[in-house]
């Protein structure tokens, strides 16, 4: 079954194809990575500012916010969340300590 994320990961790469007046995943993939990335930046201020004030839905609202960006982002670099499942994947049996010290060791 696809989740919400896979959803929506197919809607921008639909919505990419539109005119940058028509859509506004075409308009930051338009503006290209540092558009998106500064979008990403406010995001992700934005929701350590709810986190921080304890405000629950609009730490929700954020966080979806945030989501959505980081998927624009992943789409410009042609990189799909099954590569981000497939690292998380390597990672569960391995303590966040360890994986930290392989990847100094790299």
């Amino acid at each position: 079954m696809e989740t919400t994320l896979e959803k929506l990961e197919k809607i921008i790469e639909e919505r990419k194809k539109y005119s940058p007046e028509e859509s506004y995943t075409a308009k930051l993939i338009n503006k290209g990575i540092e558009k998106i990335l500064k979008k990403i930046g406010e995001e992700a201020s934005e929701l350590i500012i709810a986190s921080l004030k304890n405000e629950k839905q609009n730490i929700i609202h954020e966080t979806s916010d945030l989501f959505y960006h980081i998927l624009v982002m992943l789409n410009y670099h042609t990189i799909k969340l099954e590569d981000i499942y497939n690292e998380l994947e390597k990672r569960m049996n391995i303590s966040g300590i360890e994986e930290k010290r392989r990847r100094k060791d790299d």
